[in-house]
This record gives structure tokens, C-alpha cells and sequence, in this order.
């Protein structure tokens, strides 16, 4: 009996990684109906990694109250894997870009306080795990606001508390962690991020992501003088040095926030999701895995869920054939190169995007690539 692993990327705006998975395995076994056939929710910690996570652990979606990146209140969801411990957030629900209208210098306002307040929240339901996605976020904080929702207290040189956002982090002058929250210290956070920036300077948060979130020029230096300064200041207190760790500067230096006061340890997205599902035990006696994602570019070799699948399987000498949306012509063949041995785009004629989006469309045609590709399979079998 062959056996059939499918791990595909949602293909955002349109399907979650679970509705993709049902489509692709219903064309399956229309072909084969006895094929063994092992669905696994996959993201890469962006968007999608919560609803991911939830599915593939039959965990469940809490949803509270907290405060957007202007400190505005709303409601915010994450997810709490099936077996009560881990905790699954994306910062973008509660400090993400998309919760504000642009303006030019809301960057140097924004706070990762509500991301703190899920934090807290799952804390209290009884999680010591927390895999936190750092992707889309509104913030060049450091995650300050994210410690101040801890407990943490960052005082001026009058002894008072700063006010919220990047422009206050040259007034830090002291860390206080006297009345963080007791139970801190017995947990465990894995940030997911394919960024590799450092905390600060020219590759550093302020000057590479800040301009997109608003910043003028002087904004940015002011923000990378600041994230310098709190660096600093981190060394003196913690005695640890973050500066230059690969990814401390995602989410608006909320990796190096997380390394910082949380211990921290920041991982690839995609092999921190394939490691917390043991996508590697799953995948032993396949003959084949069905990956993808809406749109499949150049992007997709820099951390992106279609090339972390094909990595593990070519280890395994299992051929891996990839479902999209979309694909850009140029990145072809250096996927095939990746491992990825073919690419399906899934819609059999020209038509617009408001079309191609509409899930029930997009589920009818995964379903029938899907049996195509068996069809093509079982000939080659025989």
C-alpha cells in the first residue's frame, strides 16, 4: 500500500493548510482509494501557524481582549496546542501592521503590549511552551511593550516608567524585573523567523523594516540609536550581548527582546513547526509527499514551507512534488534544485484573482490535480 504524506502551506486569503490538505487528499483517493494518507498542518510561523498548529494538535483558539499596537482595544486569537502546554502565537493578531491605518511616525508610538497580554493570558491557563511567530508586526520596540504586559518596569532617570513605543528606548535607563510575573522563569520561548537581521545597525530592525512601517530617515537613526542604547543597557544588566545573534532583529528587534528577557531561542520557522510535529518520524516509509503553497517564487527558498518539506524528504530519498497557485517562471528550475522534483499549478485555465481566490473553486482544482498527479503515479508504478 502506498503511502502519501501531505504538508502544504495555506494559500493565504483564500484556504488554510487543513482545507488544502482535504481537497488534495480527496483527489487521492478517488484514484487510490486504500492509499495510507498522513495529512499534516504545516505553516512556516507567519500567518497561518496558529489556525496550523491548533488543527494538527486538535488544540483549541482562545480569543480575548488586548490592546493593538497603538494601545487600542480589540480582540486577539491564539492557539493552545491539544495538550494544554504549548501556547502558539503570531505577534502580527495583536501588534500587527495590518491593525492600523499607515501613517507616517506610528512607528515610533507602536507597542508589542498586546502580544504580552496573550502571553500573559496563556501563562494563566497553564502553558510553560510558547512557540511565538514575529512576522507583520507594526513595532520597533524591542518587544518592551511585550515586558511591560510581563511585569517588567523600564524607568528614566527620574525613576519613571517610559512611555510605550521606539522613541522612548534612548530614555531607558533602568530594567526592573522585581514584579514580572512569577511564572516567567518556568517557561520556555522558541521564536519562529526566517529573518536573520541583527538587533541594530545597517542591516539591523530600525534601518531595514522601519521605513515600511512609516519611519522617515531621521525616525530610523533615532530608532537605531535607540535599539544601541538598549542593547547596551542589556549587556550591563543581563550581561549578555545580543547585538549581532542572527534574527534578533525581527518583529521590530522583538527576537532580540524575546533572547533578552525571556531566554529565548530563535529557529527557522519551518523547522521549529517540523520539529514541535516530528514531521520527520511521520514522514519514515513514505513513497511520496504533496507540498506548496499559493504562490511559489524566490521567496519560496528563503525559510519558506515548500523548501523545508523538500529538505527533510530528499534526506529520505522521498520525491516531493509541490501544489501552488501561482509560480514564477524564473524560480523553477533553483526549486527543482531545492528538491522539488515537480510543480502544479492548480488552475486549468486563465482567470482573475477574485476568481482564482474563491476557496470552493480553488478546493475543486487541488482535488483534481490531485488526481492527476496519481493517475501519473500509478502508470509509473506499474
Amino acid at each position: 500500500m502506498m503511502k502519501i504524506v501531505i504538508a502544504i502551506d495555506s494559500f493565504k486569503g483564500c484556504l488554510s493548510s487543513s482545507a488544502i490538505a482535504e481537497a488534495a487528499e480527496k483527489g487521492i483517493r478517488n484514484v487510490m482509494p486504500e492509499c495510507e494518507v498522513n495529512k499534516i498542518p504545516i505553516a512556516d510561523g507567519g500567518e497561518g501557524t496558529v489556525e496550523a498548529l491548533v488543527a494538527a494538535t486538535n488544540g483549541s483558539l482562545i480569543t480575548i481582549p488586548v490592546h493593538d499596537p497603538l494601545m487600542q482595544p480589540i480582540q486577539a486569537s491564539y492557539g493552545i496546542t491539544g495538550d494544554g502546554q504549548t501556547a502558539v502565537i503570531e505577534m502580527s493578531a495583536a501588534s500587527g501592521l495590518a491593525l492600523i491605518p499607515f501613517r507616517p511616525g506610528n512607528v515610533m508610538h507602536t507597542t508589542t503590549y498586546g502580544t504580552g497580554e496573550m502571553i500573559a493570558d496563556a501563562i494563566h491557563r497553564g502553558c510553560r511552551n510558547f512557540i511565538i511567530g514575529v512576522g507583520g508586526s507594526a513595532t520597533n520596540d524591542a518587544g518592551i511593550g511585550m515586558m511591560q504586559a510581563l511585569g517588567y518596569r523600564f524607568t528614566d532617570q527620574t525613576g519613571k516608567d517610559i512611555e510605550k513605543g521606539g522613541k522612548y528606548l534612548s530614555a531607558i535607563r533602568q530594567i526592573d524585573t522585581q514584579h514580572q510575573l512569577p511564572e516567567l522563569p518556568d517557561c520556555t520561548f522558541h521564536i519562529a523567523t526566517d529573518v536573520t537581521n541583527p538587533f541594530y545597525g545597517t542591516q539591523g530592525a530600525a534601518r531595514i523594516f522601519a521605513p515600511q512601517k512609516g519611519a522617515s530617515k531621521e525616525q530610523v537613526e533615532e530608532l537605531d540609536k535607540g535599539m544601541q542604547h538598549l542593547a547596551d543597557l542589556i549587556s550591563e544588566t543581563f550581561g549578555k550581548r545580543i547585538d549581532n545573534l542572527p534574527g534578533t532583529g525581527a518583529g521590530g528587534g522583538m527576537g532580540g527582546g524575546c533572547v533578552a528577557f525571556l531566554q529565548a531561542v530563535i529557529s527557522p520557522g519551518i523547522d521549529l513547526i517540523m520539529d514541535f510535529l516530528q514531521f520527520r518520524e511521520t514522514l519514515q516509509g513514505a513513497d511520496l509527499v504533496i507540498t506548496g503553497e499559493g504562490k511559489m517564487d524566490e521567496q519560496t527558498l528563503f525559510g519558506k514551507v515548500p523548501v523545508g518539506i523538500a529538505r527533510v524528504a530528499t534526506s529520505q530519498n522521498i520525491p516531493v512534488i509541490a501544489l501552488t497557485g501561482q509560480i514564477d517562471e524564473k524560480a523553477g528550475g533553483t526549486l527543482r534544485e531545492a528538491g522539488i522534483s515537480a510543480i502544479f499549478p492548480i488552475h486549468p485555465a486563465p482567470i482573475s484573482l477574485v476568481e482564482a481566490m474563491q476557496p470552493d473553486y480553488a478546493k475543486r482544482n487541488i482535488c483534481r490535480t490531485m488526481e492527476q498527479i496519481i493517475r501519473v503515479v500509478l502508470m509509473k508504478r506499474e
